[in-house]
């Protein structure tokens, strides 16, 4: 298991109020305090320097996908099941792969417990139980029920009443050392009208590093465009959500105000959920018209208290800007106005894409009324975002996107073009023991040629340190652990070959 130390954090400007997370059905329990940093919104916190570059690696057209629903796919419940159980609970010894960096138990997690996946999952079988008397989460990794005790890759603790962050450079039961659970996308939430939380959401890689309140990398890449674990994205605000169903709406409008925190590797954009037969999966399915560009990276380093601590510095300062989106063509005008609330000094600072006062190629913008001018042309990307900082609480921004238009009438539009030829694999994890074997099967769409190139790692086949796949997509595992403990599968599309897709295979 890799590890790292943390590095230095500097306190920057604050962030919104935070709001108690609804407790989990028949619980009295917050899950962590108001103030720690699942709970807190970064709707005002500003972007972070590397969200472009971020975004781009992950996959800016990738869509967002809901990894959670109602009834069975491929055989296996949807989403991540969890239990809560009262104080009473039997508690079970565990016994775990990587036990260094795992809380030694004993776990009050019943040996009947759902396993994500079900109980045939070879994926990361995550079993999570909520002690509702003591307020205490019990999350396993790859967790196996014997007769009287639990096998598990890794297990972690939690005190819900408390803002305690895992030992620097643990792992949990998730890759970035945090825990699973307050992450998660519930029904009861839906019915209570408001998610109050982050969401847990993955990417297929990472950079080999953490940042606050994360306490672990799972990765060997070191190159600054792959985003590191506990990196906190958010919903750009521009976004219209007025056409999702009341449901999506909950969710989206949580994206926005409270974002999602990178917590494993996986698929891209991947947000968790809880299994409940409650879900329409086909309204959730209507979430995957997002993509990767609808989404931003957010600073959070101004929230830090401690580094040890989940504790999130609060603030009352906010600031909205009217409108919050507008068409103006070349060469036009358009007047926008903030509003300050929480401060007595309500002067703000105007920008357009981060420039004070802008500039001739995204639109000059008066830097204290607001007045907007378009550039002379049209502007690539057309659509600039105007920014107001409050100069009282320079961490409090608000926004609108504006979109440039030609005076002149707009051309008829293209034809549409051929389907593009796309690439699928399953299963999209899987955990082989060294020696061992694992099944992979590629589906190629809008193309008669389906036939495929494996990879293990890069390399056309694999080899004998990462593992061999053999073209019909049977891997084979070294007969020793490969750096990072992980290695990537790719099948690449014979008649695209810039198609493809990728599974991650733990090495155990």
């Amino acid at each position: 298991m890799v590890k790292h130390i943390a590095g230095t954090f500097t306190f920057l400007a604050l962030a919104g109020l935070a709001a108690a997370q609804a407790p989990p059905i028949g619980s009295k329990c917050t899950v962590f305090p108001a103030n720690n940093i699942w709970n807190t919104r970064i709707d005002q916190l500003p972007v972070s320097p590397s969200s472009s570059t971020w975004v781009n690696t992950i996959g800016s057209a990738k869509p967002l996908h809901p990894d959670f629903g109602s009834g069975l796919y491929d055989g296996a419940p949807m989403g991540i099941p969890y239990v809560t159980v009262p104080g009473t609970q039997k508690k079970y010894p565990a016994t775990f792969d990587y036990a260094d960096e795992s809380d030694p138990g004993p776990y009050a997690v019943p040996l009947n417990a759902p396993i994500e996946g079900g109980s045939a999952s070879t994926g990361d079988r995550h079993a999570i139980a909520v002690d509702t008397d003591n307020c205490i989460l019990y999350e396993l990794y790859a967790a196996y029920p014997q007769t009287a005790s639990w096998q598990a890759g890794s297990g972690a603790i939690f005190n819900l009443s408390s803002d305690a962050l895992r030992p620097a450079t643990w792992t949990s039961a998730d890759a970035a050392g945090l825990p699973i659970f307050p992450g998660l996308v519930r029904y009861d939430e839906i019915v209570a009208g408001a998610i109050r939380h982050a969401i847990r959401f993955t990417v297929p890689q990472t950079q080999k590093a953490y940042v606050w309140p994360a306490r672990h990398y799972a990765s060997s890449l070191t190159g600054s465009q792959y985003p590191p674990m506990g990196a906190r994205f958010r919903l750009k605000a521009s976004f219209n959500i007025s056409g999702f169903s009341a449901t999506n709406q909950i969710i989206l409008t949580a994206l926005k105000q409270y974002g999602m925190m990178l917590a494993d590797n996986g698929s891209s954009w991947y947000i968790s959920g809880a299994t409940d037969s409650r879900w329409n999966n086909d309204d959730l399915h209507a979430l995957t018209t997002l993509t990767g560009a609808d989404f931003e990276a957010v600073d959070v380093s101004s929230l830090m208290v401690d580094p040890n601590s989940g504790q999130a510095l609060q603030n009352s300062v906010s600031v909205s800007v009217s409108p919050s989106s507008a068409s103006v063509a070349a060469d036009a005008t358009k007047q926008f106005t903030a509003t300050v609330t929480g401060s007595a000094n309500t002067a703000v600072r105007w920008d357009v894409n981060g420039t004070v006062g802008g500039n001739s190629t995204v639109g000059f913008i008066d830097s204290i009324s607001g007045l907007y001018t378009a550039p002379a042309s049209v502007p690539s990307p057309a659509t600039v975002t105007v920014h107001a900082t409050s100069q009282a609480q320079a961490g409090a921004v608000g926004s609108a996107s504006v979109t440039v238009t030609s005076s002149a009438p707009p051309p008829p539009p293209p034809p549409p073009p051929p389907p593009a030829v796309s690439v699928t694999i399953s299963p999209a994890r899987a955990n082989v023991y060294l020696g061992h074997t694992a099944q992979f099967t590629a589906t190629v769409q809008n193309s008669s040629n389906h036939s495929v190139t494996w990879q293990v790692n890069g390399t056309v086949g694999g080899n004998s340190t990462v593992g061999k796949i053999s073209a019909s997509g049977l891997y084979t595992a070294p007969s020793k652990i490969p750096s990072g403990g992980a290695v990537t599968v790719t099948a690449i599309s014979a008649a695209d070959t810039t198609k493809s897709a990728s599974a991650t295979v733990h090495v155990r």
